[in-house]
């Protein structure tokens, strides 16, 4: 009893502290083993099968995310590719050629599989994809500690699946992230579909028996659980948090300049994909050329440029030719502004003492 009881606090500690308990007890209570007869309680615990063998990213988040519901909570996950066993099992992730919700299977390997999250998206799904389009408002829900139908489940569901989510199902559908025939640059292996892949027991390995695969399993789920679950919480603590801010900011737009092409962040926060998605949603022309806010650690206030769009280094109206490049004395004697710090060279962002001083640059600027 006292080395279960180990091993439950090492878990739980593992565990991000600040999601449902419910979550935590959960999970630090997996179980994943190869199918096995007879049942290894007198409780209905509910059985989530998936195959054995080697792993992939998309299979152990799936296993992961569907023990956060309530359906499944605390659920036993079985490794088999039997389908006689398959179909004993009360839900099935990423095996059995079956794709229906209606009695929890959630393969995507069958032909004429072309599911996809909606909402704008197009990539086909994976089963980490399916299980998350199926459950992941519920599972968002219960980290706000709201309702579903409230409308930052909703939010956070399309975004965290943009962000997180879609590079899951195209890694492990064979999707290109660009459109080239062209070889990549570079080898990237950081992702996290990279490193669950590296879980898998190596050939070398002189143990390759079910037990130490299933193991490694359970590891490649708590990875991938634990990164879903840290973008759940960035995105609840910090991304809904500074998508209000840059709101009300847009909102009092007007305030700072009759133009409304000037905003004034009233505390800096990641504004960028808020601002291009809430000038479509609130359906703002002219769109902002000039974000100011206030450097917290020198005190001094910073002019930045818009780009054209989020991955662009181009500016919208960069700032003047003739401003870039100057700074200090050289660059207030340029602008007419007192209290000039500088003007990157290329234009995107630049530096006053004073709040006064900074929008008298971005209003100078608009009409350069």
């Amino acid at each position: 009893m006292l080395g279960l009881m180990k091993l439950f606090n090492q878990n739980l500690f593992l565990l991000r502290k600040n999601f449902a308990s419910s979550f935590l007890l959960m999970v630090a209570n997996s179980r994943v083993r190869a199918f096995s007869a007879g049942s290894p309680t007198n409780a209905p615990i509910k059985r989530v099968g998936t195959h054995n063998g080697s792993f992939h990213c998309d299979e152990a988040l799936g296993c992961f995310m569907i023990r956060l519901t309530d359906k499944f909570s605390v659920a036993e996950i079985v490794r088999t590719r039997d389908p006689q066993v398959l179909e004993t099992l009360d839900a099935v992730l990423d095996v059995g050629g079956v794709y229906d919700p209606s009695r929890d299977r959630y393969d995507h390997h069958q032909k004429g599989f072309e599911e996809v999250f909606g909402h704008g998206f197009s990539t086909k799904l994976s089963s980490a994809g399916l299980v998350y389009k199926h459950f992941g408002m519920e599972i968002i829900a219960k980290e706000l500690q709201v309702d579903e139908g409230h409308p930052d489940v909703f939010r956070l569901f399309t975004n965290i699946y943009r962000s997180f989510m879609e590079a899951i199902d195209a890694i492990d559908n064979g999707i290109n992230q660009y459109d080239t025939e062209q070889p990549p640059r570079y080898v990237n292996n950081t992702h996290l579909s990279a490193r669950v892949g590296r879980l898998n027991l190596d050939w070398m390995d002189a143990d390759q028996s079910a037990e130490k695969e299933n193991e490694a399993f359970q590891r490649a789920m708590n990875l991938a659980g634990s990164e879903f679950l840290d973008s759940v919480r960035f995105h609840a603590k910090s991304w809904l948090p500074a998508r209000s801010i840059v709101m009300d900011c847009l909102s009092a737009r007007k305030d700072v300049d009759p133009s409304g092409e000037i905003i004034v962040l009233t505390r800096f926060c990641p504004w960028k994909l808020h601002l291009y998605e809430l000038e479509e949603e609130m359906k703002i022309d002219p769109p902002v050329k000039y974000i100011l806010y206030q450097d917290d650690r020198s005190k001094h206030w910073r002019v930045q440029a818009v780009a054209i769009s989020l991955d662009k280094f181009e500016s919208r109206k960069p700032l003047p030719s003739p401003w870039r490049g100057l700074r200090d004395e050289g660059l207030s004697s340029e602008t007419g502004i007192p209290g000039c710090i500088f003007v990157h060279m290329s234009g995107f962002i630049g530096g006053n003492q004073t709040y006064d001083g900074v929008l008298a640059m971005a209003r100078q600027a608009l009409k350069l």
